[in-house]
């Protein structure tokens, strides 16, 4: 092999280097931990006779990430299969006012840290844009208290939740087909769960957090809203139950993004290694 080959070779092998950067295991990048048995609150796609109902929880992303899996704890109806789970969906949101009429309507105390107007990702099952898996965790889990239908327009909306409700303890693990990137920042997290009878309640994790990826600062509760309410949501704790606040029970997996200052340095420096191998061979 002549030297002009062998350069050839050099060059081609350090961008193919350059570009194939060996991608990290999916790691853990935010997690709130396990359910509490405080509240579960309704979080359903629209049917026959059931208004949609989403609830929402807030995350933080430190650095630029690759969204790749997540997964949330819900209660099912006692004595249903899980094959009775037809759908799930994902949607994110920001933090309002972003995405969001401003000044918003006045049907709720305060839009203040509230999830904005209109969801920026929207993933759906049926859409074939994730795909998802069932784990019955307990076949008897309890919540003190619940909120399903109590979601009101100022000034109603204090209820006190509609009481204790037991059920079918599941975790619902989430692929994202394809993944997706979010730079860093704070967000909402709204799962909802299509079932073939019954409703499916979120359930609540300690706020502050206690286990999962440890607590942040700020941390948001969580928000409800049905079709009734929106585009504005209500404080399930603060506002519904006065209670709380709550935090609900999800995680979310991925890598963390090389900040584009690292992947500039290491271009550079790869590009240097195979400049230095160049010479090497041509002296």
């Amino acid at each position: 092999m002549n030297k002009r080959v062998i350069v050839s070779c050099i060059a081609a092998l350090s961008i193919a280097t350059f570009i194939a950067v060996p991608a990290a295991a999916d790691a853990l990048l935010f997690s709130t931990g396990n359910p509490d048995g405080k509240i579960g609150t309704l979080s359903r796609v629209p049917g026959p006779g059931s208004v949609e109902t989403e609830t929402a929880d807030d995350f933080v992303l430190a650095q630029a990430s690759q969204i790749t899996q997540a997964s949330f704890t819900g209660l099912l109806p006692s004595g249903l299969a899980l094959s009775g789970v037809t759908d799930v969906e994902i949607e994110l949101y920001h933090v309002f006012p972003i995405d969001s009429k401003n000044p918003p309507s006045g049907n709720v105390p305060t839009r203040v840290d509230s999830p904005s107007d209109a969801e920026f990702v929207a993933i759906d099952g049926k859409a074939g844009t994730l795909s998802f898996t069932t784990t019955l965790l307990n076949a008897n889990f309890a919540v003190a208290n619940t909120v399903v239908n109590g979601i009101n327009k100022s000034p109603n909306q204090f209820t006190g939740g509609e009481g204790a409700a037991s059920g079918e303890e599941v975790l619902f693990s989430i692929i994202f087909t394809p993944s997706f990137d979010l730079p860093a920042g704070h967000y909402f997290f709204r799962p909802e769960v299509q079932l073939s009878n019954g409703d499916f309640l979120w359930l609540s994790a300690p706020n502050p957090i206690v286990g999962g990826t440890g607590p942040f600062t700020p941390d948001l509760q969580t928000w409800i809203r049905n079709a009734d309410l929106s585009p504005d949501w209500l404080r399930i704790g603060t506002d519904i139950t006065h209670q709380g606040p709550f935090n609900a029970a999800f995680s979310l997996s991925g890598e963390v993004l090389p900040e584009p200052s690292t992947l500039l340095l290491l271009g550079t420096g790869l590009l240097g290694a195979a400049g230095a191998l160049r010479r090497k061979v041509l002296s």
